[in-house]
């Protein structure tokens, strides 16, 4: 009798099997339940969102789903000349083109642009919202979606602020609100309702093409620096009746590719998945972000966006976010173009529905729209897990107050680069700077006759300011205000009683005879997404001879680093008397830049990553041991390491204390360290705080960031800073299913180059 009851139960899965979907997941809860438990306190907000989807047509709800890109209803494009490049289109529309999106596919959502004026953008999102309002049958407003990366750098005369790997260097999150604060003023008025940032991405590959827009390898860095810019720009009050969402860009391990090129496969064990690259994206969603976009690439074989247990079981379950999750650029059509796991756009289109997204960022095409109408109606994708993505976006629109004034201001747009902004985005410029090396050359004499400064940063506006700029990539200058410095105009400002010379590499040696110094300011062309793939680390040919030709005249050499990435200089360092990394500083750092050389701004940045001194041996601060099984010193691997960062002052750490040597896992012990001012003038500091496990079940970090402070102290000032460890906060780990591991054992707080060990019984 059992045996042929296992027959029967063998022969039975045989039955079933073939009609289940390769892709479909077990749903706990169901559709139904899962809509219910996203509801909110907003009675009011809850039941329109009832009401609308009771009323609206499959095709309706389908409609809002989509988002699709400007240049499909403009006047006219320029697709650019970068592989891939979205298109520079002129904020225009063909209302004809526009009417059939809205008519026929019922679009709910727009993106893109480039940089015009507030007038032109309050004017365009008005007529957008005109047309919408006329021709969708139930008045559901348009939301627009805009990538401001680094400030509003789609619009016009506004502020632009370093982007986010130099915000990380200054180690101060009230850089990162005020950007975001920024944002909001200049743009929440003229109809950017969607902003695309912060990207909380793990910067953990440095050769990886977007790692400038990450705040760099540490989670915990990464984490209170993406919260502070969601809650300034989700909770400003003073852009009412105004609201903006943020994003989360981009979920997840898309920056921590195995060959270090845009959207390629990145194999990421489960439990590092847990412990490096979650939490910052469980920060934004602990902030109230209301939205997430996905990462293009795919993790340990399976592509993010057709991954129920990335989207669902871990965005969803474990993680708790109830937002919207829209897809990146294409990545619906490339489930079947380039991961080849959907054999077409309608398998495609099921995949990732069923995974858990919730709109399709498509962008040139409606073809989303007539496979999911047919998947519905086929029965393969229940009209309850549409329902389930449409209530999301809806809750979306009406939280953000559309609904009630779907509308840009009427009057005057609100003013751009107002004093406080531009003066936020310059201080963020200056404490973002990292002096790594300094052989006693800066900084530079008051009496200095003369300066060279050659590279082919020094006299750039766009290579300051990175991708993500005006266009998506930038590729002239003469897009740029008149009033954006460079590193050479900014010197002549700064060093207004000195004759500075721009050169070249063909006659640096002979305008270098009667300088003082020679200011090489080298690096990177502005890039994003693809075209930013590098074959090597190493700073091209060219650049290199440049800086050999200026060390032969034997005048002492400034090296400036104005790159998104690493770029690697090594051989050339000894002969160098500094070197300053830059990285992407916007539209204030030339000012910026020339105010450190001349010492009239005390350098404070510190390295928010490893600075690899090799393109095959590099490892980031918080690596495991076996990792350095044949190094023993971290000069010996890199360039400059995390949190390293020189200033024209001293500082010494002394009087590492603990309240506590022993605790349990129910009480915490408060570590106190004093800083003192050893030098003789005032300068800024970071104090950064580890915690290092001394041994676990799950192989540990040699150490790892748990909480920083930035602090101004005059000569001879001392202060006292604390830190109280919290252990299930900052002695656990995950496991790779998520959940807490708190071990007893061995384990040491670490500020300053001090530490004092402590147990946890």
């Amino acid at each position: 009798m059992r045996i042929s009851h296992f027959f029967l139960y063998i022969l039975g899965l045989v039955l079933i099997l073939p009609a289940c979907e390769p892709s479909e997941q077990p749903s706990t809860p169901s559709f139904s339940e899962r809509r219910n438990l996203e509801r909110t306190d907003n009675a009011e907000i809850e039941s329109k969102i009832d009401q609308l989807l009771a009323e609206m047509t499959l095709e309706e709800k389908i409609g809002q789903m989509m988002q699709i890109n400007n240049s499909e209803y403009s006047l006219s494009e320029n697709r650019g000349t970068h592989f891939g490049a979205p298109p520079d289109v002129q904020v225009s529309i063909d209302t004809t083109k526009l009417i059939t999106f809205i008519e026929k596919y019922k679009i709910g959502s727009f993106l893109n642009g480039v940089a015009v004026s507030k007038e032109r953008w309050r004017d365009y999102s008005q007529q957008l919202q005109e047309v919408n309002m006329r021709y969708n049958r139930l008045k559901i407003p348009i939301i627009y979606g805009v990538d401001h990366m680094h400030g509003a750098n789609y619009l016009e005369n506004s502020t632009i602020f370093p982007h986010s790997i130099n915000i990380a260097a200054t180690f101060r999150t009230q850089f990162s609100t005020d950007e975001a604060v920024a944002v909001g003023q200049e743009t929440a008025a003229i109809g950017h309702h969607w902003i695309f940032c912060p990207v909380v991405d793990l910067g953990a590959n440095p050769v990886w093409p977007r790692f400038y827009e990450t705040y760099g390898e540490d989670p915990y860095l990464s984490s209170v620096m993406g919260a502070a810019y969601v809650k300034g720009l989700q909770d400003n009050v003073n852009t009412a009746p105004y609201r903006q969402a943020a994003t989360a860009k981009h979920f997840i391990g898309y920056s921590d590719p195995d060959n270090g090129w845009d959207r390629t496969p990145a194999d990421i064990s489960d439990q590092r998945l847990q412990e490096f690259f979650v939490p910052p994206f469980q920060a934004l969603v602990d902030a109230g972000i209301k939205s997430f976009m996905i990462n293009g690439g795919e993790v340990s074989g399976i592509p993010v966006h057709a991954s129920y247990e990335l989207l669902t079981a871990l965005l969803r379950d474990q993680m708790g976010f109830k937002g919207v999750v829209v897809t990146d650029w294409e990545d619906v059509v490339r489930l079947h173009s380039q991961h080849k796991v959907a054999k077409d756009m309608k398998e495609a289109t099921y995949k990732a529905v069923m995974a858990g997204i919730d709109m399709s960022m498509t962008p040139y095409t409606t073809n989303f729209f007539d496979a999911l109408k047919e998947l519905v109606e086929e029965g393969r994708v229940p009209l309850e897990r549409i329902d389930l993505s449409v209530a999301r976006v809806l809750r979306l629109k009406l939280e953000l107050g559309l609904f009630e004034d779907p509308y840009p201001v009427q009057t005057n747009p609100p003013a751009t680069r107002s004093e406080e902004n531009v003066k936020n985005a310059l201080e963020a410029a200056r404490e973002s700077l990292v002096l790594i090396k300094n052989e006693g050359i800066l900084p530079l004499a008051k009496d200095t006759r003369k300066l060279v400064v050659a590279g082919m940063n020094a006299d750039s506006k766009r290579g300051l300011s990175g991708g993500w700029t005006l266009r998506w990539i930038p590729d002239s200058d003469d897009l740029f205000p008149s009033y954006v410095p460079t590193v050479f105009s900014a010197l002549k400002k700064e060093f207004d009683q000195t004759q500075v010379e721009l050169a070249t590499a063909a006659d640096i040696a002979s305008k270098a005879t009667n300088a003082d110094a020679i200011i090489l300011a080298v690096g990177e062309e502005p890039y994003s997404e693809t075209p930013g793939n590098i074959y090597d680390m190493n700073l091209d040919k060219d650049q290199q001879d440049l800086i050999k030709r200026a060390q032969a005249t034997g005048k002492p050499v400034i090296l400036i680093m104005v790159a998104g990435r690493p770029r690697l200089v090594t051989e050339l360092l000894p002969e160098t008397g500094a070197f300053l990394w830059a990285g992407l500083p916007g539209f204030e750092g030339g000012t910026a830049i020339a105010e450190v050389l001349s010492g009239k701004v005390n350098p404070s940045g510190k390295m928010p990553f490893t600075y690899p001194a090799f393109v095959s041996h590099w490892y980031p601060y918080n690596h495991k041991n076996m990792e350095r099984f044949f190094s023993h010193a971290d000069s010996m691997n890199t360039i400059a390491g995390f949190g390293h960062g020189l200033s024209y002052t001293s500082f010494s750490y002394t009087d590492l204390k603990l309240d506590k040597s022993q605790i349990t896992g129910q009480e915490s012990t408060t570590a106190s360290i004093t800083i003192t001012n050893t030098g003789n003038r005032a300068g800024k500091e970071s104090v950064l705080w580890f915690v290092k496990d001394e041994v676990g079940t799950v192989t540990r970090p040699v150490r790892a960031l748990k909480h920083f402070e930035k602090i101004t102290l005059q000569p001879g000032e001392s202060k006292t800073l604390t830190f109280e460890v919290n252990p299930h906060e900052d002695l656990s780990y995950p496991s790779k299913s998520g959940e807490k591991v708190l071990e007893p054992g061995d384990f040491k707080v670490i500020c300053g180059g001090l530490e004092k060990a402590f147990v946890l019984n």
